[in-house]
């Protein structure tokens, strides 16, 4: 039962990272706009149902790779070590996914990273569905960090900056990438700068909020 479920799993992460990559492709050649989820279910060999079960909307066929992770900061609060602060550990969550090439933070050998980046960028739909998944980051951040402190508006303050120093340096690996950096250049050096963006909010912080 066990195996079969996980046969399962497998064949519907496929599923999807196919419906993803024709998705990608098709609106880079022709523009977010001018293609239809029946155009992507086509192409990628599924139903236009399947593609509205896994991902929603045809935005979502687009970013819901990015949208998984929306979460992340809250999760490296929430584990952190006692006596941790909250930049520290997501300074820590953040230098592990550089060293893992966590295509979630710009750091992907994947050309449609890219793509994904410039329809972003070029189609309004998707520019505010981003705009909304940055705010969904930041409340689940300050709903971690007032958990503890029980002062929402701090938290939300605390939470904002912290995840612009975060899309900061995302940001930055997305630009150098289209620039043609190599990925191993861009990791070293988004290293460093992690522990310079992360050390200048923690001056501000001054080990925000303690944990016990």
């Amino acid at each position: 039962m066990t195996e079969e479920l996980g046969l399962r799993a497998r064949k519907k992460k496929q599923t999807a990272s196919r419906i993803w990559r024709v998705a990608v492709d098709l609106c880079s050649e022709r523009g977010f706009d001018h293609v239809s989820v029946a155009e992507i279910a086509e192409a990628a060999e599924v139903s236009k149902m399947t593609v509205f079960n896994y991902f929603g909307t045809k935005e979502g066929a687009i970013v819901s790779p990015m949208e998984e992770h929306v979460g992340d900061p809250a999760r490296a609060v929430r584990e952190r070590r006692p006596g941790e602060s909250a930049v520290a550990a997501m300074r820590g969550q953040f230098l592990a996914q550089i060293a893992g090439r966590d295509p979630s933070i710009g750091l992907s050998g994947d050309p449609r990273a890219l793509k994904v980046r410039q329809l972003i960028s070029e189609t309004p739909t998707l520019a505010h569905r981003m705009v909304i998944f940055h705010m969904r980051s930041v409340q689940l951040l300050a709903d971690a960090l007032a958990e503890e402190t029980g002062d929402m508006l701090l938290a939300r303050v605390a939470a904002s900056q912290l995840i612009g120093a975060r899309n900061a340096l995302i940001v930055d690996n997305h630009q150098r990438t289209l620039l043609g950096d190599p990925l191993d250049e861009i990791a070293k050096d988004c290293a460093e700068a992690t522990e310079r963006v992360f050390g200048q909010v923690e001056k501000g912080l001054q080990g925000y909020p303690g944990k016990n």
